[in-house]
């Protein structure tokens, strides 16, 4: 996996990165103000949900259940102090379908504690917690 990063022209605080697909993601820098783009603890917690959102959905696919909608909603807790990284991560993932609460609950817990590259890498320094709700319902 390869990444180029690259200054935008007229800013010291806007980037764009992009991977050898060619696919292209902005940053900036929060504090500057007027932000443009996500900061990137922004993109952390954007990449630990999309991660576990494919896992879930894969999960429940090859178990012929299918998803109508995933949508999540993630809060990371930083410290005050610089280095002000994340200690604690909480998500609420809310499934849309025809699917068992057990299954629905399953998906999330083996995408968290086996299958989330993200998650895994990140859980050695912060606490990550999830809850489930399945059709408006809160499971977990």
């Amino acid at each position: 996996m390869k990444i180029n990063l690259q200054k935008k022209k007229d800013s010291s605080v806007h980037f764009e990165a992009m991977n050898t697909n060619g696919d292209k993601v902005e940053m900036y820098n929060s504090s500057a103000g007027n932000q443009q783009a996500a900061s990137p603890m922004e993109l952390i917690l954007m990449g630990v949900s999309g991660c576990s959102s494919i896992d879930i959905v894969h999960i429940l696919e090859k178990q012929n259940l299918k998803v109508d909608d995933l949508q999540m909603e993630v809060e990371g807790h930083r410290n005050e102090t610089v280095p002000k990284v994340f200690h604690r991560i909480d998500l609420l993932v809310k499934i849309k379908g025809d699917i068992p609460a057990n299954k629905a609950q399953r998906a999330a817990d083996l995408s968290f504690e086996k299958y989330c590259s993200v998650s895994k890498m990140l859980e050695k320094s912060v606490d990550i917690h999830h809850k489930v709700e399945l059709n408006g319902k809160l499971i977990s």
